[in-house]
């Protein structure tokens, strides 16, 4: 049974290697990702939403971040070549396993437009593994002028949600979320926090913090079994 899981964001940026003159500023996303990460016990079981989805990534798998600017190599476990292909959610999961020394089992990822409906019943299929459940997903990519898209203005409130669900485990809220609202906003995150909503509880959020470095949202947040 899934007794705990982790929601984290996947950016670039938390590999300082990436960002070396702008460590500083993207720390406090980095730290509170690895804290989060930390406390979620292994194996690990993945789920990120990328437009290769649905499909299922497994070890052992090696791959860089040399696409991303620098050769930073990472793996999901094995000694194998580094793969070019692997999507960058996966490339963060095993960056994240490698800090902190936890197996992964597997990562799931899912379609970018895959229906709150679908997510329920995936998530429901991990309810019997034994694993530390990992969610990755950004938030808005269009908080202010420094954001990769133009700014909306709709981005500040909707992030505000999302964490407010999160920081209290709202299963229902989550599920609500709009899926085409979520599009228009750039925040892809949405099918894998909704997958979370779907493995059956009760859950409770023991912490939630919302970071917007470069005018994208970054949710982190601990869920457990009361």
């Amino acid at each position: 049974m899934i007794t705990r899981a982790a929601v984290v964001p996947h950016p670039p940026l938390l590999v300082p290697e990436l960002v070396a003159g702008a460590a500083a500023e993207t720390e406090p996303v980095r730290a509170a990702t690895l804290a989060a990460a930390g406390k979620l016990p292994g194996p690990w079981i993945a789920v990120a939403v990328d437009a290769c989805g649905p499909s299922t990534v497994v070890p052992p798998l090696s791959g860089s971040f040399l696409g991303f600017g620098v050769d930073v190599a990472v793996s999901l476990g094995g000694d194998l070549p580094p793969d070019p292909r692997i999507p960058l959610p996966v490339l963060i999961t095993a960056w994240l396993r490698e800090h902190c020394a936890v197996e992964v089992s597997r990562v799931e990822l899912v379609p970018p437009d895959l229906a709150p409906s679908e997510c329920v019943s995936f998530g429901r299929q991990l309810a019997g593994e034994s694993a530390g459940l990992l969610i990755l997903g950004d938030g808005s990519t269009r908080h202010g002028i420094r954001s990769p898209g133009s700014n909306d203005e709709r981005s500040g409130p909707f992030d505000e949600h999302v964490h407010s669900l999160l920081a209290t485990a709202d299963v229902d809220g989550l599920l609500g979320i709009d899926p085409e609202l979520a599009r228009e906003l750039g925040a892809q995150g949405r099918a894998a926090w909704q997958v979370l909503a779907g493995v059956p509880g009760p859950w409770r959020g023991t912490g939630a913090e919302f970071f917007a470095p470069f005018g994208v949202g970054y949710h982190v947040a601990l869920w457990e079994r009361p």
